[in-house]
């Protein structure tokens, strides 16, 4: 079973002092498109392959999905579905889920159904 790798775009996205804020969907899908490599070759310690899905929301909503990563545009709250696809991931009988945030409500909230946590560091340098 392969590690579901959640990625709190608008968190990652808003770590990095790139001028994202002029352009939030651009920026959302330049995310997008360095997280191919990492559905191929893992993440955080995590072999590949990896699921990725990239959770997106507000202005960057509509960014679509490219092999390799499938983009969820949030109806409301990224956080919300966030812990939802973690809550969907322990209930698949228990599958590692690895969520990508710095946002520490968020990560509390996840971890309660087992996700484990890693920084926006962790898609921000080379594949590891």
């Amino acid at each position: 079973m392969s590690v579901l790798v959640v990625v709190d775009a608008a968190n990652v996205v808003g770590s990095v002092p790139d001028g994202w804020w002029r352009d939030r969907r651009g920026a959302a899908e330049r995310l997008r498109d360095r997280l191919v490599s990492y559905a191929a070759e893992g993440v955080a310690g995590r072999p590949g392959p990896v699921e990725v899905v990239l959770v997106v929301e507000g202005r960057a909503r509509g960014v679509e999905s490219v092999p390799g990563v499938r983009v969820e545009s949030a109806p409301g709250s990224g956080d919300d579905l966030i812990a939802e696809l973690a809550r969907e991931a322990r209930d698949a009988a228990g599958r590692p889920c690895l969520v990508v945030t710095a946002d520490r409500e968020l990560r509390r909230r996840v971890e309660e159904y087992g996700a484990e946590c890693a920084g926006p560091r962790a898609v921000h340098g080379p594949p590891s």
